[in-house]
């Protein structure tokens, strides 16, 4: 019998219009431009701006683009998989949200919250769907709405995160194309040094938590810094190792677009050059669940029919991880 992997066949991204530089953080906090982008890479990142649009009004153009693209219909579709942190509400799902925007009338789905390593962890998830022939169209979208919860007085995030989503399709595929393997971490001991404190059912929202803005990203930024970097260079040289892959056989790293000395770190540990690695920090930030799909999103044209890619991730959990796969079809 024939293996069936689940491969990539489409990828599309939707981007806010309004555009948040360094130069107009400057008024909100003590900082300079230079500074940003000296530490993290970043110069500016994207903002949802309107009353009352969530991430489900950047997921679902991202999507519609991508069955566009692919030339199919939305009812075509058998699940949609949301990897966020920012849901429009706590219930119901994002992806429930979007099934009914795009009229995905045949679709079920449901949100995954893995923080930055979201996206992985619902592509690895989706892939099971398609590998035991239970479904054929997947469709794992990540986005973030992170401007709904950065307090931009807070310098260690504000000049961190911005918004953004991107969509994969996943299909059934028998040359040996598609997602080969995968290795996914979590360390919950991690949590208190990256997270949200209150809106959750320890901590329910009230004129306490909000008045103290514990429903603000609370970062403490060295002891992710460092954990980020060992976590993501680690993992990708794992499976490397696992798959028995040398730097050369790799055509390209995506990283998790958090920091670029943390994706210097990561390609130095590959052993790969920076024509190998995907970068759009510089113009987006950190859009949590959305940097991996975006990053597919504006190399996709670069990227050839049985490339070997290197996914790696790493966030808030803590949780990281690593997919190892072959690109299916030339755009």
């Amino acid at each position: 019998m024939t293996k069936i992997t689940a491969a990539i066949t489409a990828v599309a991204g939707y981007v806010p219009e309004y555009v948040l530089t360094n130069q107009e953080l400057e008024k909100f906090v003590t900082t300079t431009s230079e500074w940003i982008e000296t530490r993290t890479g970043i110069k500016e990142r994207r903002i949802l701006k309107g009353e009352g649009l969530g991430t489900s009004d950047m997921c679902a153009p991202a999507v519609e683009l991508l069955l566009k693209k692919r030339g199919i219909k939305a009812s075509e579709i058998d699940l949609i998989i949301v990897a966020t942190v920012t849901p429009d509400f706590s219930f119901p799902s994002t992806s429930n949200l979007i099934c009914d925007k795009i009229g995905a009338k045949n679709a079920w789905g449901f949100d995954l919250a893995g923080g930055c390593s979201g996206f992985i962890f619902a592509l690895t998830t989706g892939a099971q769907f398609i590998e035991t022939g239970k479904h054929k169209k997947v469709i794992v979208v990540g986005g973030d709405k992170m401007s709904s919860i950065i307090d931009y007085t807070d310098r260690s995030t504000c000049i961190i995160f911005g918004d953004g989503a991107g969509a994969v399709l996943l299909e059934p595929n028998t040359e040996g194309l598609g997602i080969i393997d995968s290795i996914l971490k979590t360390d919950g001991s991690g949590g208190k040094y990256l997270n949200l404190k209150a809106g959750g059912s320890v901590k329910p929202a009230s004129h306490e938590t909000v008045d103290s803005k514990e429903h603000y990203v609370f970062q403490d930024g060295q002891p992710v810094f460092k954990r980020a970097v060992i976590g993501m260079a680690e993992v990708s040289a794992e499976i490397m190792e696992k798959n028995k892959l040398k730097s050369e056989d790799i055509a390209w790293l995506v990283p998790h677009q958090a920091n670029k000395r943390i994706i210097d770190a990561t390609s130095d540990r590959m052993g790969l050059s920076s024509d190998k690695v995907m970068l759009n920090i510089q113009k987006y930030g950190n859009t949590t669940g959305g940097t991996i799909p975006l990053c597919l999103w504006d190399y996709e044209k670069q990227i050839k029919k049985g490339d070997n890619i290197i996914i790696s991730t790493f966030g808030a959990g803590f949780t990281w991880g690593a997919v190892y796969l072959k690109w299916a079809y030339n755009s």
